[in-house]
């Protein structure tokens, strides 16, 4: 079968909307899922909802990627927004055609720096990892190219300076707090070290726009069955290994002035994507309803028998022990519209019930010390605040917590802490190695012991929670109701 491209796409008879040449207005450095079954795609859908006519050339951030692949596919590559909306399935297929070509710096850093130079270029938008946005002393800007990502990038930017060009908006998407000003701030010490002046710097601060943003989109990128991907191959005509699979539900919160706001086509376009003067509540919200709702019912879920997310979904005692934590507990202490987060929260309940994702709640409990610190104490702690009394479903959650890391604790083994839910079947919980060797110290102690030594450890919570009024006595009667009566039962207790 031949391979996607423009030739192939109109012979498929592919009747979707097609982009096939415009002015580059983008450069984006990384090529992988997410970028383009996210940025990509809201550019695509600006150009044909909004008019942009803007095409996208990509830098491939490492030695080994995508270049060679994508660039014989004419920079197309199918894309499968799949999920549930409104509780209905869905299931939508576009052909993105906003790339233009993929550049690997190893070998075309010249064309790159032409690129940067051009009239039409405007933007830049990046997701090198978390990793990425990191100062490397030993990036230089004589280096072709240099080995850092803020650093291509610096040299990218003093070739536009010298040009005479004016500046750019970058879109940072890594998953850092303050991602556009930690690489701006990056950018700023490289251009001081390397001597390259006050007017340099100073149009980086003053003609360019370093954007913060939050992204939010589950992209697991690839189908795997080859079944699949063959019926698929054949209804659409071609064979595409650039394919991508995202969640059909996708937000992007851009921090920046309200110009900013006009000035990028997603507005028109009617896309979801909103400039924000700050996306830290956002960032909250996301944390604390999102993040929040997984860390908070997960544990035991899974102790109740349950394997994976979306079939916890349809356990109406679970989802409604998600949606009493959520919509009661979460919500009312969150600085956001309450409209906004309820309809956030809402949307929660659909992403879950994704009938392509199997997201096993194993796979979530990783690390659930540190997460239930981060995404739910905060929100446990604001209610105690603000209504002066516990939050009944939060605290089935930390009881929750606690039963998930010590029923019948069997061994401690180099990367986990085996023990057995009442289904009868072993699992591994894999946290930092101190919250291991707690719980494996804590496998004969009674309840009262395990739940003061939980709850007065301030490693784990950088506080004494037992402090907490009648926290103490509380977590006690859910965890006993949680070990008699099953983790289902003790979550409908709170209902």
């Amino acid at each position: 079968m031949a391979k996607l491209n423009y030739e192939v796409l109109e012979k498929s008879g592919y009747d979707g909307y097609v982009l096939k040449s415009a002015p580059v207005k983008m450069l984006q450095f990384g090529e992988g899922n997410f970028l383009r079954a996210f940025v990509d795609y809201f550019f695509d859908v600006s150009n044909e909802k909004a008019n942009w006519n803007g095409k996208v050339a990509l830098l491939q951030p490492i030695a080994q990627g995508l270049s060679e692949l994508i660039n014989e596919q004419d920079g197309l590559y199918t894309l499968y927004l799949r999920g549930t909306e409104n509780g209905e399935k869905v299931d939508r297929k576009r052909v993105i055609s906003v790339v233009d070509r993929c550049y690997s710096p190893f070998d075309n850093w010249e064309e790159i720096k032409d690129i940067a130079k051009s009239d039409d270029l405007e933007y830049v938008s990046s997701n090198t990892t978390e990793a990425g946005i990191v100062y490397d002393p030993e990036s230089k800007p004589d280096q072709e190219p240099p080995a850092s990502f803020p650093a291509k990038l610096a040299v990218l930017l003093h070739e536009r300076f010298l040009a005479g060009k004016g500046g750019l908006v970058v879109l940072s998407c890594e998953l850092i707090d303050n991602n556009g000003k930690e690489l701006q701030k990056i950018i700023l010490k490289h251009i001081d070290d390397w001597g390259w002046g006050e007017e340099f710097s100073k149009w980086i601060s003053e003609e360019c726009l370093f954007c913060s943003t939050l992204v939010d989109r589950i992209v697991p990128g690839r189908i795997r069955d080859p079944q699949e991907v063959a019926a698929l191959e054949k209804a659409n005509g071609y064979e595409d290994l650039l394919l991508d699979v995202g969640e059909v539900f996708g937000v992007w919160y851009i921090e920046g002035p309200k110009w900013l706001e006009d000035k990028l086509p997603f507005k028109k376009a009617g896309v979801n994507v909103h400039v924000v003067p700050d996306v830290t509540p956002y960032k909250k919200r996301k944390v604390r309803i999102l993040n929040g709702a997984h860390t908070g019912f997960v544990l035991g879920a899974y102790l109740a028998g349950q394997d994976i997310v979306r079939d916890c979904m349809h356990n109406e005692t679970i989802r409604g022990f998600m949606n009493k934590m959520l919509f009661e507990e979460v919500i009312p202490v969150l600085p956001l519209d309450k409209q906004d987060s309820e309809n956030f929260a809402a949307a929660v309940t659909d992403r879950f019930n994704n009938p392509f994702v199997n997201h096993e709640l194993m796979s979530i409990s990783l690390n659930s010390t540190s997460k239930w610190k981060a995404r739910n104490l905060p929100s446990f702690l604001e209610y105690i605040e603000k209504f002066g009394k516990l939050p009944s479903a939060l605290t089935m959650s930390l009881a929750a917590y606690i039963a998930f890391y010590s029923t019948g604790i069997k061994e401690r083994t180099a990367d986990g802490l085996i023990c057995v839910r009442p289904k009868g079947n072993e699992y591994k919980i894999q946290d930092d190695p101190w919250v291991l060797d707690f719980y494996y110290e804590h496998k004969n102690a009674d309840d009262e012991t395990l739940v003061r030594d939980v709850l007065s450890n301030e490693k784990m919570w950088d506080q004494d929670l037992t402090k907490i009024g009648d926290l103490y006595d509380t977590v006690i009667a859910d965890l006993k109701k949680i070990r008699e009566e099953g983790a289902e039962a003790a979550y409908k207790s709170v209902l």
